[in-house]
């Protein structure tokens, strides 16, 4: 089992910035796959970032050039930084990683932060 906790979210004005932070303990020796989710009143849960074992990362179309994602394995953390935020960035963010064993994935998600940007 992974336990996920969050911290970082609050309110921030139009073009702010914050930074999302997430630290991972348990069994964490496998995680590879490190990310960060949100979920918007009344929408589904998407995909912001996520960042693999190899450093590769994918963002969402609707954050690119505006959210970096970080990891350090040797904390066992992921980070987001987001910068220029947006009234529509406004969601609960998730963090979550995915556990790989003898081929099998496990995927875990911590309790959620709140960001709200105001206009």
């Amino acid at each position: 089992q992974v336990q996920l906790v969050e911290s970082g979210g609050g309110l921030v004005q139009a073009g702010g910035s914050l930074t999302l932070s997430c630290g991972a303990s348990g069994r964490t020796s496998s995680i590879d796959v490190m990310g960060w989710y949100r979920q918007a009143p009344g929408q589904q849960r998407q995909l912001v970032a996520l960042i693999k074992s190899g450093g590769s990362t994918d963002y969402a179309d609707s954050v690119k050039g505006r959210v970096t994602i970080s990891r350090d394995d040797a904390k066992k953390s992921v980070s987001l930084q987001m910068n220029s935020l947006k009234p529509e960035d406004t969601a609960v963010y998730y963090c979550n990683v995915r556990e790989t064993i003898l081929n099998r994935r496990y995927y875990y998600w911590g309790q959620g932060t709140q960001v709200t940007v105001s206009s």
